[in-house]
């Protein structure tokens, strides 16, 4: 895949919990785990919004393109 989540490494440095995030930003704990675990197929950007609003981040930070011969 081409877009790599890295939601995982921004709930690290802001030292948030995966229940935690998924409460504050309103989606499932299974929602949310397949973001971090990069099978998600799209993402709405609302979530997006939510996402960064409750990290304190970018959208940038989260979502990375890789070329699909760099993984």
């Amino acid at each position: 895949m081409a877009i790599i989540v890295n939601l995982d490494v921004m709930m690290a440095k802001r030292k948030i919990s995966s229940g935690e995030l998924a409460e504050a930003v309103g989606i499932t704990p299974a929602n949310l785990s397949i973001l971090k675990n990069n099978k998600a197929k799209a993402i709405r950007f609302s979530t997006l919004c939510r996402l960064c609003e409750e990290l304190g981040c970018q959208p940038g930070d989260i979502l990375e393109y890789r070329k699909d011969d760099e993984e």
